[in-house]
């Protein structure tokens, strides 16, 4: 046995117990005839004492921080107790050590220092993430995570889901980014997928006759990573139902969230029934698909106050107006450096403001082009006394993107962001289909999702107003979990790909599977995929989603702990019948990339 207690649950009614610790050492305080050490576990920190009278000072001088060490001893009450740690109140005065895992002298970063995360670079900390992950900090959110995964086992466990995997080696299937592709070493010139969802495997679970279907699932998307996103992988918690509509999903999706949330955080958590906002009515007022409802700013629509105006910036334009109270009170500076932000991260040609201020009216900006009868309508748009208005002229779909973007920012700088809390919404009626950027109709959301209004909608409606019953769960401008009412028609589906210029061919052979069950009998069917990484991430009040994944990849997709990609021997390529044609990178190309 190398321990009988952890290092975190020893008290005062402990006190002249000889126990066995064991750990890894966090500081060592060297007083010449006494030391201490701080000795840590996942479970916490206790003190060891090293006197004159154990005979252990000259054999401890080998110790090291972060190597791990087994302690027997005594347990004494502390003289200057710390009342910060639950084990403040004692100490283990060592009579045997042990050194049970030795460490090199220089750790690559400190352990528990602000200096880990201020300072050392992530890279760095990702190649030593077995180091990083001693972090208490890190360390906590990777156990939080565990929680939350029983957490929600729970709830579907008691919602009546019954919990199936599915294959991690499938077919390639269109769903928004670039599959993972893997050779085959049986069938020359083919290749399996990595699912980027378990999307066509639960929808056959359904045809299947399971009522209802869960997994936390792995997905594998060939995308470019952001602070929210992470490369290649991620994990969703996977649901399906079978003779379910739209509301019986969110029924289901209101459950997970409010309970997930309420159990793992004292934040104040949104009750069910959410928010509900059309996405056509999200883009008009937020200017985006993922609003933040804590950002008290709204996007208002200004295009007739000024379709008759001669000031050339608004002409023929869409004109969209953001109404900021008290706005007045910020200085040139600050107007300045919003301009700015709209045209370095906006990609605006510019950005119009005006103030009202008390005493001189309209000011600044370009007050001066507005006219009296401008300056009365804006009445109607909340604009009072000490209000600042900023003004985005484009076309309609880029007026909306960077007034959005503008809508994020202004809430930030102006600390308007409610605090402490988790506001959701369902983000509702996607449209269908929306043009590719070689002007062709594609799908907007999910190719298996049903069109509202069935088969007439398809073949009478402009493709581009088809709408679809299609939702997305959205928490403090994060997408939270998307998901859809499936398009379990044979005829239906072939339709709704044809108008996205797929032949009933080409639908049977790279949909084989979900086209020939389709024939024998398949129920009504609905579900969704909340995102676990980017749950664990707004639970644990953090960032970057690669704080809340143990082995997560770098910004350029690397792991560089395992080192991968990676290049593989002459004799694993001709095994799945693969050459390889790229030119070698030089030693300095790699490492700029690294």
């Amino acid at each position: 046995m190398y321990r009988n207690h952890n290092c975190g649950e020893l008290n005062i009614s402990n006190v002249g117990q000889t126990v066995l610790l064991a750990g890894w050492i966090q500081t060592i305080r060297n007083l010449g005839s006494m030391k201490f050490i701080d000795l840590r576990d996942q479970f916490g920190i206790t003190q060891i004492v090293i006197n004159e009278e154990s005979g252990l000072l000259e054999e401890s001088n080998d110790l090291v921080t972060e190597c791990v060490i087994s302690v027997k001893g005594k347990v004494l009450e502390r003289s200057n107790k710390n009342k910060k740690i639950p084990t403040g109140e004692i100490e283990i005065e060592a009579e045997e050590i042990k050194v049970l895992g030795k460490c090199k002298n220089v750790l690559p970063f400190e352990i528990n220092s602000e200096k880990t995360t201020g300072e050392a670079r992530e890279d760095l900390r990702l190649e030593y993430r077995f180091l990083d992950l001693r972090n208490t900090k890190l360390h906590d959110t990777i156990l939080l995570r565990s929680k939350i995964m029983k957490t929600l086992r729970r709830i579907m466990d008691e919602l009546g889901f019954a919990e199936i995997q599915t294959p991690i080696l499938a077919n390639s299937s269109p769903e928004g980014a670039r599959d993972y592709l893997v050779p085959s070493r049986l069938h020359p010139g083919e290749f399996y997928a990595l699912p980027q969802a378990p999307q066509q495997f639960k929808q056959l679970l359904m045809v299947s006759g399971f009522d209802k279907y869960y997994q936390i699932a792995p997905c594998f998307r060939d995308e470019d990573p952001r602070a929210d996103r992470a490369p290649g992988e991620f994990y969703q918690l996977d649901f399906e139902m079978s003779f379910a509509e739209q509301e019986d999903v969110f029924k289901v999706l209101e459950t997970v969230f409010t309970t997930v949330f309420k159990e793992h955080t004292n934040w104040k958590v949104d009750e069910a029934p959410f928010r509900r906002i059309p996405y056509r009515e999200a883009m008009e007022t937020y200017g985006i698909d993922k609003p933040d409802l804590r950002n008290p700013l709204i996007i208002q629509d200004a295009t007739k106050l000024f379709e008759n105006t001669e000031f050339n910036a608004f002409k023929g334009k869409t004109v969209k107006i953001i109404v900021v109270p008290d706005g007045a009170e910020q200085g040139r500076k600050f107007f300045d450096s919003m301009t700015e932000f709209a045209k370095t991260e906006a990609g605006a040609g510019g950005l119009a403001w005006v103030k009202i201020e008390k005493e001189n009216g309209y000011t600044g900006g370009i007050s001066k082009f507005l006219t009296d009868e401008n300056k009365k309508a804006l009445e109607e748009y909340g604009v009072k006394e000490n209000s600042a208005i900023f003004f985005i002229a484009d076309e309609l779909k880029v007026a909306q993107k960077i007034a959005g973007l503008v809508r994020i920012e202004l809430g930030k700088r102006l600390d308007l962001i409610e605090k402490n809390v988790y506001k959701f919404c369902f983000i509702t009626d996607f449209p269908m289909y929306e043009l590719s950027d070689e002007r062709t109709i594609d799908f907007n959301h999910n190719p298996f999702s049903m069109p509202q209004g069935g088969r007439e909608t398809l073949e009478n409606k402009d493709p581009l107003e088809i709408l679809a019953y299609q939702y997305d769960v959205v928490c403090n401008g994060y997408e939270m979990a998307s998901g859809a009412v499936r398009n379990h028609d044979p005829e239906l589906m072939v339709k709704a790909f044809e108008i996205a210029g797929y032949s009933e061919e080409e639908v049977e052979t790279r949909f084989g599977a979900l086209y020939n069950a389709f024939q024998y009998g398949t129920p009504p069917h609905a579900g969704a995929a909340p995102g676990l990484d980017r749950m664990v991430m707004l639970i644990a009040d953090s960032d970057n989603i690669r704080e809340v994944i143990a082995f997560p990849k770098n910004k350029k997709a690397r792991d560089l702990l395992m080192r991968a990609p990676s290049k593989v021997t002459e004799q694993q390529l001709k095994d799945v019948h693969i050459k390889v044609d790229v030119e070698e990178k030089s030693n300095e190309e790699n490492q700029e990339e690294e």
